[in-house]
Order: C-alpha cells, then sequence, then structure tokens
C-alpha cells in the first residue's frame, strides 16, 4: 500500500490494563509487555502495523508522562516529538483533542487514524485495505469513520455500534452507540445483524474532528484552544502542565461521537481481540489436548484442563486437579483465580490498595 503524506497515526497507549494484574500494573501496563508470546509487545506490534499504512515519522504516541521512557526504549526509531504525554488521566476524547490540534497545526489537511496500542490483529493486509477505505472517506473532512467488528457471540463487556443497512457499503450511516449491553440485550443484537463490536478504532481528518469539538465540546474545545500558538513550541508543556487537568474527563463516544450525527461505519474484514483480559487472551492462544494454555512455563499437568497459565520464562509449572482457572507467577504476585470471573480482576486492586497501597499495583 502506497503511504499518503497527509495521513497520521496516533496510539493510544496510556492506559493501565488492570483486568491483566498481576502481570499489567500502573508502572509496567500490559501495552509494554510480549503478551502473546510473539517477540514483540503490543505497542511494537501495533505500531509496526501501522507504518504498512502512514509514513513511520507521522505515527505518533499518545501516553502518561510516566511512560515515556517506556516508550522511547520500545520504539527506538521514533523520536521524542513523536511522543504526546498526558500530565493527568482525562479519558480518551481530552487527548484526542489535544493530539488533532498538534497535527492540524503541522498539516491542516491532515487525516488521522486512531488506534488502541494493545489490541491483537493477525490479518495485517486485510487491515491495510480496511483503512484505505476508512482513510479516502476521512479525506473528504466531513466524516468520522468508527471501525466495528462483526460479533461472534453475545458479549456484555463490549459496546456495540448499530449502523443503518439502507445504503450500499462498505461504508454505512451509524445510527446509535450501546454501552456494554446485558446478556439478553446482546443477544437481541446480534439477532439483529445490524450490530457490531466498538473497535475503538477511528479515522477522520482533523478538520472535521476538530470541527465536533467544538460544536460538542465547545468548553473543551476552548480550553486547547487557548493554547494554540503554544503547540508545537518550547512553550507547550508549560501550557499543558496547566491546563490539561481542566478538562473534562469524558470518552471520546460520549463526548463527540453518540451526539454527532456525522459517523460512518465500516465493518472490519480483519480478525480482532482486544485482549482486554486473561480470558479473551485464553481464547487467542493455541491450548493443548485439555484446553489448557500454558505461557512461558515447563508444566507438567495432571488431570488439569481449561487453565490459563502464565509464569516467568522456563519455571516449572506443576498442576493436578485444577480446572477453568487462571495462574499467573509474577516475582512477588502469585494470582490463582478462577477463569470464568477474569471481569473481576480490577475490583480485586481496589481492595489490593486498601490493604497494601500501591506495593502490588
Amino acid at each position: 500500500m502506497k503511504v499518503n503524506n497527509n495521513h497520521y497515526a496516533l496510539i493510544m497507549a496510556g492506559g493501565v490494563g488492570s483486568r491483566f494484574w498481576p502481570m499489567s500494573t500502573s508502572q509496567f501496563p500490559k501495552q509494554f509487555h510480549d503478551v502473546m508470546g510473539s517477540g514483540y509487545t503490543l505497542i511494537q506490534k501495533t505500531f509496526n502495523r501501522l507504518k504498512n499504512v502512514v509514513p513511520s515519522h507521522q505515527i505518533y504516541i499518545l501516553t502518561n508522562e510516566r511512560y515515556i521512557d517506556l516508550v522511547a526504549e520500545q520504539l527506538p526509531e521514533i523520536n521524542l516529538d513523536q511522543i504526546i504525554s498526558e500530565p493527568a488521566m482525562r479519558n480518551t476524547a481530552p487527548c484526542i483533542l489535544y493530539a488533532a490540534l498538534k497535527i492540524k497545526k503541522i498539516n491542516p489537511k491532515a487525516s488521522l487514524i486512531v488506534a488502541p496500542s494493545d489490541h491483537w490483529i493477525e490479518d495485517e493486509d486485510a487491515f491495510a485495505s480496511d483503512i484505505a477505505i476508512a482513510f479516502n472517506k476521512a479525506d473528504d473532512q466531513k466524516s468520522l469513520i468508527t471501525l466495528g467488528i462483526r460479533p461472534s457471540f453475545p458479549n456484555t463487556g463490549y459496546g456495540y455500534i448499530q449502523y443503518s443497512m439502507d445504503e450500499n457499503g462498505p461504508v454505512f450511516p451509524v445510527l446509535q452507540f450501546t454501552e456494554k449491553p446485558d446478556y439478553e440485550t446482546a443477544k437481541k443484537f446480534i439477532e439483529a445483524k445490524n450490530y457490531v463490536w466498538n473497535a475503538g478504532i477511528f479515522v477522520w481528518s482533523v478538520q472535521a474532528i476538530c470541527d465536533a469539538f467544538e460544536k460538542y465540546q465547545p468548553t473543551m474545545n476552548s480550553l486547547f484552544m487557548n493554547g494554540w500558538n503554544a503547540l508545537n513550541t518550547s512553550e507547550e508543556k508549560k501550557f499543558i502542565d496547566i491546563n490539561y487537568k481542566e478538562s473534562e474527563n469524558i470518552s471520546i463516544d460520549y463526548a463527540i461521537l453518540e451526539p454527532s450525527n456525522s459517523v460512518c461505519l465500516i465493518e472490519a474484514s480483519f480478525d480482532w481481540n482486544d485482549l482486554g483480559s486473561w480470558g479473551s487472551l485464553y481464547d487467542k492462544l493455541d491450548k493443548d489436548e485439555d484446553q489448557n494454555v500454558v505461557i512461558n512455563a515447563t508444566s507438567m499437568l495432571q488431570n488439569a484442563s481449561g487453565n490459563m497459565i502464565r509464569t516467568s520464562k522456563d519455571k516449572l509449572v506443576v498442576v493436578d486437579g485444577l480446572k477453568d482457572y487462571i495462574v499467573v507467577d509474577k516475582e512477588d504476585v502469585l494470582l490463582i483465580f478462577p477463569k470464568e470471573k477474569d471481569q473481576d480482576i480490577k475490583k480485586i486492586l481496589s481492595t489490593l490498595k486498601d490493604n497494601f497501597g500501591n506495593t502490588y499495583s
């Protein structure tokens, strides 16, 4: 695919990935780990995938300021100007506006793909093909495009997007967003055929997204526009350090996509896994004849099935009589947890903090 010099990318790499505790912690989140045992961390895989669709020097990394060194270490081919740091966690809307304004000031004709740093996509040719379609639509500087994933089961942990089937594809108007429905609602969505999972991958021109912020989030837009002259200069950090924390803590979905009538959808043709929990990682990896997944360890398993086991490199793990459990051994933490409750791991962290402070989180 021939890259376009007006095309940019923003990798969202500021999250903690708390459902992947204890591997993922606030000091070393999951995007900086080789979760799949592929030889590359998740952020490295994402960067390499995006290099196929935009020039590498136009890929920006949005992260918390505490992870700047990790980004620089794992992506040595980028320069520090490509790392955009947020001094406070304010969800996805403020940081996307911040990045879009910086890029707009560099190139007002730019179009931008926004992608999470911690998702797994194997068919990179299909990904590139879908993004080319999205960029072609985004270059008209009016549409906000989101990519959706055809649901394989009624997952209650994902957001859903309903789209209109009245028009011929591959780009369809979005009708509504629904955040994490209950099981019966999710079943109805799948039966309806015009609902997809929200992958959190977006493509738009910087002009279109900035116009949308001006229309739907005027207070936030004014806050950042007050620093327009400082962006991409030596004065930027001072302005952001003072003002960023004043922005509302709100996601891009709630802030812009839900109220907008300019959102379009492309149903992804590539395979996708958000790797949001140990259970989702288990689903993705190869299993032995008893449906166990073992990462890094040398194992001797007896009367054990359906387990997800991860340890430090080459540690011997002996398991007998365990079924459908997550076992993660990491330095000073050992997690043994029912796989069916993997979404509750995030809740455990708050209890741990109450009892032990931030020692283990």
